[in-house]
């Protein structure tokens, strides 16, 4: 995989000077990728390099950690999706109190002009930047304009009638709307963790599920669903059990994955999800051997679905 550079200081030469585009890109859904899209056509155009400058961690979590949005992928995921849209350049600028408290003219000034000498800028409509957003996609016009930067501002992408944003496919997952979501978003939605040692009752049941712990993404709604698990970049047809356990009386909320085809211990080791569809709801049995039976099916239904999904690492 290509280099994430961590701070503007460590971007080689190679990648100064080129066309640049700036935000969160949490999720990487279709809206970004017109946006990356844009980016190569002036890149290329100018023959020049292509750069994304996002953040890490999200703004928001120092300004208002409170209301700060749970988010969609972790910073190495998201370099990961961009790469994949062929953008040569991804920096993860390190936010702190200095960066925030730059004015759009200091933000532009410094960053755009200084550091990344860009000669090109690419953005969305809603494009804020400076101190408490003092800057947006008009203020970026006159900055442009003044230094002779020419600037595309990209439309949004619709779906269903409705603008494709982080926001929605948040709301989405939230519920459990994984298919609604996966049709916003350029890859299927992912989660990682690690694999934690839980009660063992999916092994005595006769399907031995890893459960995932350490999350730090937002969690889907509850419900069991189909995807594909990555260990070592291999992928594994994958059923998932997101909630609790009524049967048995469990309240704890959890996630435990069943990696059909998988033999051998996973505890402590790093595990990444793809969510590919939502099977059904959580829902209480009354026998163990009730349980089992729908779990069968559910393993089918995950077998099926994984096989029609080709996985991308």
């Amino acid at each position: 995989m290509p280099v994430l550079y961590r701070h503007l200081d460590d971007l080689p030469e190679r990648f100064r000077g080129g066309v640049v585009s700036i935000g969160n890109f949490d999720g990487v859904h279709w809206g970004h990728a017109r946006i990356a899209g844009r980016l190569l056509d002036m890149a290329r155009r100018q023959d020049i390099c292509s750069v994304v400058l996002t953040f890490d961690p999200h703004p928001a979590r120092l300004l208002r950690p409170q209301q700060a949005p749970t988010p969609l992928s972790w910073t190495e995921r998201k370099a990961q999706l961009l790469y994949g849209l062929e953008i040569d350049a991804v920096v993860a600028y390190p936010t702190d109190p200095a960066l925030l408290a730059l004015t759009a003219d200091e933000f532009f000034d410094r960053i755009i002009l200084g550091q990344l000498r860009a000669r090109g800028l690419v953005e969305g409509q809603n494009f804020f930047f400076g101190h408490d957003r003092g800057g947006n996609i008009e203020v970026l016009g006159q900055f442009c304009q003044r230094s002779g930067i020419p600037l595309e501002v990209v439309e949004p992408v619709q779906i269903a009638g409705e603008v494709v944003s982080s926001s929605r496919v948040r709301t989405l997952i939230s519920a459990g709307q994984i298919a609604k979501a996966s049709q916003l978003l350029t890859r299927p939605y992912r989660i990682r963790g690690t694999v934690v040692h839980g009660q063992g009752r999916g092994n005595k049941l006769g399907y031995p599920t890893a459960n995932v712990g350490e999350i730090d993404t937002l969690l889907p709604g509850e419900g069991i669903y189909a995807g594909h698990a990555w260990i070592d970049g291999r992928s594994y047809a994958t059923a998932i059990s997101l909630g609790s356990n009524p049967t048995f009386d469990e309240a704890e909320q959890k996630v435990e994955a069943f990696l059909l085809d998988y033999r051998g211990d996973l505890y402590g080791r790093p595990i990444e999800i793809d969510f590919l569809a939502r099977l059904r709801d959580i829902k209480r049995f009354d026998s163990a051997s009730q349980l089992t039976d729908q779990m069968a099916l559910d393993v089918a239904e995950t077998q099926r679905i994984a096989a029609l999904e080709i996985p991308i690492y």
